[in-house]
């Protein structure tokens, strides 16, 4: 039942992504992937609150796993911050390019020791 619910869940994140994405980018008008952004690092805060909730206030492991696995594993992405990194550096936008990885990363690690931290102050 867990399996059916992670690919449940990751549907619904999947969705979610493609929604939040898209009104980030529509806001913002420019060609830095803001909306995926937005979404990895909103992600990194949710799944680092999630792994606090789980490791130190009694969340089931199987809620943690359909909704980190599922939920937050649909709705971030990997595979399109690696494109939108290249696309920008093959258009000859170097430093959008690494300000995309390079912040991405930072962000999202900071974001995820955020969330884990929210979750060891409740």
């Amino acid at each position: 039942m867990v399996t059916v619910l992670v690919t449940v869940a990751a549907g619904i994140g999947a969705i979610s992504r493609y929604l939040v994405d898209g009104a980030v980018q529509r806001r913002t008008n420019s060609p830095f992937p803001f909306g995926t952004l937005t979404v990895n690092v909103s992600g990194s805060l949710l799944l680092g609150l999630l792994v606090g909730l789980t490791a130190h206030h009694g969340l089931a492991t199987s809620t943690g796993a359909v909704l980190g696995a599922g939920f937050v594993g649909g709705y971030t992405t990997l595979s399109t911050w690696a494109w939108e990194s290249i696309a920008l550096a093959e258009r000859g936008a170097h430093r959008a390019s690494m300000l995309n990885v390079i912040g991405s990363l930072g962000l999202g690690m900071a974001a995820g020791a955020a969330g884990l931290g929210l979750a060891l102050l409740s």
